[in-house]
């Protein structure tokens, strides 16, 4: 998956260091670092030299209906002592998921201390019991691969802040300290956590940054070197075989004392910068940017389309799973209808789960202070935790739900009911009635087919896929809330339960046959026209996609109600051919009965 524009070769290579990339960089660095312009570019020109022999034209080019991303964990399947990359590969081709996903979102696989690889010890190695850079590789060789750039802080038992306590150069200068006594009011927080680390070094106690936990130390981008030193490692990743790069936690980079620290103008300008040097050097990879915000401020990182190519839709998670849970879409339908298009060159990431909890913050504006407050009550009735952030003044409030998707959209509570074995969850949730064992497959079935419809990319976590209830043991045990997203299988376990009769095989199947159906769509390119249709019900969300060559349209019918509703369909010229999706809904003239769930892809062609 890359962009259109890309193409590879010595020619693009060689712009690296021409005069005209180096002004735009100058540019760029002087809104960063006024003093130090002329070392800041003479470092960063140095590292891009040694990356520019190395760089590799695209395998592909341009992005297209086909274009699906799996986000798993690089351990997520285990096989005894094997490392885990070759056995999640194994898994890929036995199930031939590389017909339905073209691209594998590897979570952190970096040697790491807390946060299951988001507090990163050593940029540049793999994590043992994964395996090493081939392995990484051979994934490479059955899909395009996506890395995470964790770039806000690194791990206290990195080897750079061992040097910054020790007061060793380069890194004595790499991490943010505080004088305690400074007013931080202002600064916004995503966790219910302190700001300031004491921490004591070879001149003495310091307070460093720590924005999400005290084994995640800030790193200091108002230090030049601290930016080059990560443009190096980006590139390397590239390398590596990296096609999308994720800018982990990239909304609070720069820090300026007075201000809230979040989306400063330096964090876009380091965005941009990054994107500068990624069109001249490795122009086939793309950057999605990770801000777990309210939407207006999330898509700023799209910037006019020199800055991010993707950004994540944070706000159709929660909005879809209020509106299941509910029966009422309206508040899905509206944002859509206000979604304005990506700017030339940039699209939508598209998701419903991923290995953090659903993020409430993007609802701010979206929907009524009662219907959030339900949302989080629900939540927590099947089973799910609420995490909170800091406000400003002191109190906290949710900032996300940590509940698997499928126990989300289960009507009882479906916890982790099994013990003694680690890597068993109900898989069955708790032998429900058949009745409401296929409500439950409906609901949830439902709401990824809507994801997958909708304009853009769209990410799958491996758990939606396989239908993953909570893993409360998970939680108890580590006493991490997203650890209830985040089991992890013997592989023989989970193919015992996908070749069985139960919710998770029914899921997976089901999931199968939307991403068979989806990749096949011409109206499904994530640059086809998205027309939001209102069809006079509140639980029937309606849209239309239309493909880039305008050869095809498909109508999105999605009931969120579980009853049947019967609604009026909108003209069609030439009139609807079929349901793509094969669930038959009855069609009476313009009429169109949805029963519990259903959700239509209704196609027709215009030429």
């Amino acid at each position: 998956m890359t962009m259109a524009n890309s193409s590879g070769g010595s020619e693009l290579n060689d712009l690296a260091c021409d005069e005209a990339f180096a002004d735009r960089l100058r540019r760029r660095l002087q809104r960063l670092y006024p003093g130090r312009v002329e070392y800041s570019l003479s470092q960063l020109l140095d590292r891009l030299a040694t990356h520019r022999a190395t760089a590799q034209p695209p395998r592909t080019s341009g992005w297209d209906q086909r274009d699906v991303v799996l986000i798993t964990y690089g351990d997520q399947l285990r096989d005894g002592n094997r490392p885990t990359l070759p056995v999640l590969d194994e898994f890929l081709g036995r199930h031939e998921l590389d017909r339905l996903v073209n691209t594998v979102h590897i979570l952190p696989f970096c040697p790491y201390s807390s946060d299951d690889g988001f507090s990163v010890i050593d940029y540049r190695a793999v994590d043992q019991p994964l395996g090493d850079w081939s392995d990484v590789a051979a994934l490479g060789d059955r899909v395009t691969l996506m890395f995470d750039l964790v770039l806000n802080h690194a791990s206290r038992e990195s080897l750079w802040f061992c040097d910054y306590l020790a007061g060793k150069e380069p890194y004595a200068n790499f991490f943010v300290e505080v004088d305690p006594s400074a007013d931080v009011s202002t600064v916004t927080r995503p966790r219910s956590l302190p700001l300031l680390t004491p921490v004591q070094t070879s001149s003495g106690p310091r307070h460093v940054w720590t924005t999400f936990s005290d084994d995640q130390i800030d790193l200091d981008f108002s230090n030049p070197d601290v930016l080059v030193e990560m443009l190096d490692i980006l590139l390397f990743y590239v390398r590596q075989g990296a096609r999308i790069v994720r800018l982990d936690a990239i909304a609070y980079l720069w820090k300026r004392l007075g201000t809230s620290c979040i989306h400063l103008s330096e964090t876009h300008q380091v965005v941009k910068l990054i994107r500068d040097v990624l069109d001249v050097v490795a122009p086939h990879v793309l950057l999605l940017t990770e801000t777990n915000v309210p939407h207006a401020e999330n898509v700023s990182y799209l910037g006019d389309g020199d800055e991010a190519h993707m950004v994540y839709q944070f706000s159709l998670p929660p909005l879809l799973l209020e509106a299941l849970l509910s029966g009422d879409a309206s508040c899905l339908q509206n944002w859509l209808a206000d979604l304005d298009d990506a700017p030339a060159g940039t699209t939508y990431f598209n998701f419903t789960a991923s290995h953090d909890g659903i993020g409430v913050r993007p609802l701010e504006g979206l929907v009524p202070d009662e219907r959030l407050e339900q949302l989080v009550a629900v939540a927590c009735e099947r089973g799910g935790q609420v995490s909170t952030r800091r406000r400003v003044g002191g109190s906290d409030a949710p900032y996300e739900l940590n509940i698997s998707y499928v126990s989300a959209l289960s009507g009882s509570n479906t916890g982790d009911s099994n013990s003694g074995d680690s890597d068993t969850v109900n898989n069955d949730t708790g032998n429900r009635a058949a009745g409401d064992r296929g409500a439950d497959l409906r609901r949830f079935l439902a709401s990824q087919a809507v994801m997958l419809a909708l304009r853009g990319i769209p990410g799958v976590y491996f758990h939606s896929l396989v239908g993953t209830p909570n893993d409360v043991t998970a939680v108890e045990s580590s006493g991490q809330p997203r650890r209830i997203n985040r089991h992890k299988y013997e592989v023989d376990t989970l193919e015992t339960i996908l070749s069985g009769d139960s919710v998770q095989a029914d899921v997976f199947r089901g999931y199968r046959h939307l991403l068979e159906t989806r990749i096949a769509q011409p109206a499904f390119h994530p640059d086809g026209s998205q027309q939001v249709i209102d069809v006079g019900h509140t639980a029937v969300l309606c849209f239309r996609r239309t493909s880039p060559a305008g050869d095809q349209q498909i109508l999105v019918l999605a009931n969120v109600a579980g009853e049947d509703i019967r609604c009026e369909l909108p003209q069609c010229d030439p009139p609807v051919a079929r349901d793509l999706l094969g669930t038959e809904p009855q069609i009476d003239g313009r009429a169109i009965c949805l029963q519990p769930y259903q959700v239509a892809w209704l196609v027709y062609h215009t030429s």
